[in-house]
């Protein structure tokens, strides 16, 4: 069975090298490049299993690159930043992120995260079917992807899927802010619960509910959310 494989995207020398120690020794195979456009030319050969991304790069904005990483590769991404801010954490789990970690850092840390990831999308693969259908629409977690009735497309994040996978695998249950941090994983706290208010928010606008009163996704003020419908998986 071949090895995970993670890119690591740091314009600095040694914090790949220690990357790429600390990971191979753990069991997987990994790919560093310092800047994005080689990262993103690598990208048409190779599909990596998690990519760690550096925010400051030399060479492009390193939130825009996530947000298109999310969107287009439908990649699991952890955040590797000097950037401390928690406003930083918060844009960069909105805009697809999986995992933020600030620098300096433990590489047993990087492990432990990465080794999560990979577990949650193996327990998602033991689930056989791969596309929900409910209200309309339809939800491919294999493509990432919604269709509306009408046939039009929308992308999904990655992080944006797990958040309705974990609503329709559990459709009319009140699903708590807790549990969402046990499942998705992540450091609970403000900036968490943040994220997960704005990938519903954005999952509410995709599936072009009314702001004011969503008739899919209802919030429970103080507890978390409820996913209002039938869902027929396969």
């Amino acid at each position: 069975m071949t090895a995970p494989l993670i890119t690591i995207l740091d314009d600095e020398p040694q914090i790949r090298s220690m990357l790429a120690t600390a990971l191979e020794d753990a069991g997987f195979r990994t790919a560093s490049f310092g800047r994005a456009t080689e990262f993103e030319a690598a990208l048409a050969t190779m599909k990596p299993d998690i990519c760690l991304v550096d925010l400051g790069l030399p060479d492009k904005d390193g939130l825009a690159l996530v947000h298109r990483l999310a969107l287009e590769q439908g990649a699991r991404i952890i955040i590797i930043s000097g950037r401390s801010r928690v406003q930083d954490k918060i844009t960069g789990l909105e805009l697809g992120a999986d995992d933020y970690i600030s620098k300096p850092f433990d590489p047993a840390e990087v492990v432990a995260r990465a080794r999560v990831l990979l577990r949650r999308r193996q327990q998602a693969g033991g689930q056989k079917a791969s596309i929900a259908r409910f209200a309309g629409w339809s939800a491919d977690f294999d493509q990432f992807q919604l269709q509306a009735e009408n046939g039009d497309i929308l992308p999904l994040s990655h992080a944006e899927g797990e958040v309705l996978k974990l609503f329709l695998n559990s459709p009319n249950r009140l699903i708590t802010r807790q549990y969402m941090q046990e499942t998705l994983g992540g450091v609970a706290g403000d900036s968490f619960d943040r994220a997960m208010d704005v990938r519903v928010s954005r999952l509410r606008t995709k599936l072009r509910e009314d702001p004011k009163n969503p008739r899919l996704i209802k919030t429970i003020y103080g507890a978390g959310y409820i996913f209002l419908g039938e869902v027929n998986w396969g």
